[in-house]
């Protein structure tokens, strides 16, 4: 093991320490979370979630873990990467637009260049969304430009430390510098927060462990699940266009993605304490307890093939307990 690994065994923060905060500040930041996502729904792109394709996500997983960069960096950066190749691809839009009046020769010739370009940069800002969700992160790993460098050199790249800096650079200034928003990891800690404050007295380092497989998983198939909870969602094995492109924000849900990796991995877990849990999610974020159901089944379905949890689920009736934080809706 190399010197860079063994430090990363020695300082790499292990589970979050959780029942440490204030009730108050937990009701807070649970509302300025919610907050944010409705925001983000509102204001979603035709585009969202294209470029969170299994490949370039297994590609920014891997990296990450070669570079030792916690879970919270991986997910930053593939979340970077996603925002930024939608302003390129509104780019490319916008001068189709702008360029109407010109010769339909020229204006192709100008769309046709800046895709070029972004397809032979994408992996250079690949790495760069990765150094900068690094300089996000709380882990003391930074990922400088001599390690980026190595790695674009051993695939045949032969970018400078200054166009390293360059891409950078390009990525700040096309998402105005606004990239330091909240990944799903961060719902899914806080929501775990908030059961504990409830007085769900779960085992919370194996829960915390087991969510984050769980959603690397979502991550790695998205696709895959979404595509049978649309057709849970409808009942119908062939949506139609306009269920597809209406189911965009459901995709796009950091809240329902957290309470439902959440409901999963308790129901992996502790099965006993899975109808509470999942009627104490609804009582906290608003979800519904069905629409909770469904996100469970379409993970286990992709996980383990037909079992789920819905022969389990019965009526989901169970008080919560006095005092919890408030919920959203």
């Amino acid at each position: 093991m190399g010197t860079q690994a063994r430090a990363a065994s020695r300082y790499c923060d292990p589970s979050p320490i959780f029942g440490e905060v204030a009730p108050e500040v937990i009701e807070e930041t649970l509302i300025h979370l919610a907050t944010e996502n409705e925001q983000y729904l509102s204001e979603l792109s035709d585009q969202a979630g294209c470029f969170k394709e299994t490949r370039t996500v297994e590609f920014i997983f891997l990296l990450s873990e070669k570079w030792h960069l916690d879970q919270s960096a991986r997910y930053q950066a593939v979340e970077l990467l996603e925002r930024f190749m939608i302003k390129q691809v509104e780019q490319i839009c916008e001068s189709s637009r702008e360029n109407v009046k010109s010769h339909e020769q020229e204006q192709g010739s100008s769309r046709s260049s800046l895709k070029d370009q972004i397809y032979d940069t994408f992996v250079l800002r690949l790495v760069s969304c990765i150094q900068l969700a690094s300089k996000l992160s709380l882990h003391y790993n930074i990922v400088n430009s001599d390690t980026a460098l190595k790695f674009l050199q051993s695939l045949k790249y032969s970018y400078t430390k200054q166009e390293l800096l360059e891409s950078e650079l390009a990525i700040l200034k096309s998402l105005h510098f606004q990239i330091n928003v909240s990944t799903p990891l961060a719902y899914v800690e806080l929501l775990l927060e908030v059961l504990g404050h409830n007085g769900f007295l779960l085992p919370t380092k194996p829960l915390h462990q087991m969510c984050l497989q769980l959603l690397d998983f979502s991550y790695l198939t998205r696709d895959s699940i979404y595509d049978t909870l649309l057709k849970v969602a409808i009942e119908n094995s062939t949506p139609s266009k306009l269920q597809v492109a209406k189911f965009l924000t459901v995709k796009e849900d950091f809240m329902l993605l957290a309470v439902g990796i959440i409901s999963t991995s308790v129901f992996i877990l502790n099965p006993g304490h899975w109808k509470q849990v999942v009627e104490h999610l609804n009582c906290i974020t608003g979800i519904t307890s069905q629409s909770i159901l469904e996100f469970s089944y379409a993970v286990l379905k992709h996980i383990v093939g037909s079992t789920s949890p819905e022969q389990h689920y019965g009526n989901c009736g169970t008080n919560p307990p006095e005092n919890r934080i408030l919920p959203l809706k």
